[in-house]
């Protein structure tokens, strides 16, 4: 069997703790499930900054187009608030999603039983909720141009920042939405702001094309961002898949994630355009949550997010649909035995720490694969 090469970036802050628990399922995927996983390990942030000189070297960059998928663990922190603006940590996170052209953030928001209480909203609401945002990630207004502060002079000054979308980049990312709801319940829902801005008219006019004319057997709906928004908090469960551009998407990905109970929880996607000889796409695979320094070295990270995300890149890269079904049961599975972290620890519940966690999981997960 050819090997599959995964490039390891555990970043800053908690992101080491965490990687080292996702190395434990894939050495349990190696030996029990011959899956031929070979790992080298890099550094992205602001760990690389103060190493290398740069958020992320060239080098690393070259590590990750080579591989079949990236795994990210978090980056960023106070420590790297003064350093400028092309050199924070976050740039070397947009260098990696811009060079890989990885134009489609796969952001799910599943509510585990275990966890229903743990949200905000009443369990009924919540209990069950298995929603998937797609978030256009390499256009918008966080990429175009122009982007800048001028001086106007007379102590005014005028901040631009420009949103732009060409017809190809609404095409792709509303193929991919289409494409994952037909694995799901059949349902899209894209969000725009057609009512105030050409971008959204025009983004409506292209999905509903799309739908049109290559996947009439789905389901679309469109919603106005800040409707959508709000029935995403009022009645969550009537959305499937969401698509979106990349602000809105920031936004909505977010509130979805915290309707779960915890940010710690969620895991998401990267994918970039499938090669047209091989059918593979570049993927990076990272938790929604951030580099948490204030508990770093601790040992109360919740590394079930990170092992989430090699769940997704089973399941998205490599096609090992079994092995993530058995590693995304072994997570809902150790939940539900009560074993939590600080972050989701809930009465009657065992607290236990990061390299705890990693281990019911992987227990769990071996024995799932051996049976």
């Amino acid at each position: 069997m050819a090997s599959k090469k995964l490039l390891l970036l555990p970043g800053d802050g908690i992101g080491a703790e965490i990687m080292v628990e996702v190395e434990k399922q894939i050495a349990i995927l190696n030996r029990h499930a011959a899956a031929g996983f070979e790992t080298e390990t890099a550094l992205v942030g602001g760990c690389a900054y103060d190493a290398e000189g740069a958020p992320v070297s060239d080098a690393t960059m070259a590590l990750a187009q080579a591989a079949d998928a990236v795994l990210l663990g978090a980056v960023g922190g106070p420590k790297w608030a003064g350093v400028a603006y092309e050199m924070r940590p976050e740039a070397g996170l947009l260098r990696l999603r811009k060079e890989m052209q990885l134009f489609a953030n796969l952001r799910p928001a599943i509510c585990y039983p275990a966890l229903a209480d743990a949200s905000s909203l009443k369990r009924e609401i919540v209990e069950g909720l298995d929603i998937l945002i797609v978030r256009e990630l390499t256009g918008g207004v966080y990429f175009g141009e122009p982007k800048e502060i001028v001086d106007l002079g007379n102590g005014q000054k005028r901040a631009i920042d420009t949103q732009v979308y060409d017809t190809y980049e609404i095409e792709r990312i509303a193929r991919t939405a289409f494409d994952l709801a037909r694995t799901r319940r059949g349902k899209v829902t894209s969000m725009e702001k057609r009512n105030v801005m050409k971008s959204g008219l025009y983004w409506n006019e292209v999905v509903t094309r799309i739908h049109r004319d290559e996947y009439p057997d789905l389901t679309l709906e469109h919603e106005l961002a800040d409707a959508g928004g709000m029935k995403l908090v009022k009645a969550p469960k009537q959305f499937d898949v969401i698509v979106t551009d990349n602000l809105f998407g920031d936004m909505l990905s977010d509130i979805a994630a915290m309707l779960t109970g915890s940010l710690g929880m969620l895991p998401s996607a990267s994918l970039g355009a499938a090669d047209a000889k091989t059918g593979k796409r570049k993927a990076l695979y990272e938790p929604v949550h951030g580099s948490a320094p204030d508990i770093a070295g601790t040992g109360k990270a919740n590394p079930l997010a990170m092992i989430a995300s090699l769940a997704m890149g089973l399941r998205y890269s490599f096609e090992m649909i079994r092995e993530a079904d058995a590693l995304e049961a072994a997570v809902a599975e150790t939940l539900e035995a009560g074993i939590r972290t600080g972050d989701v620890m809930a009465p009657g519940c065992t607290e236990v720490g990061t390299g705890e966690m990693g281990d019911q999981v992987a227990e769990r997960f071996r024995a799932k694969l051996e049976g």
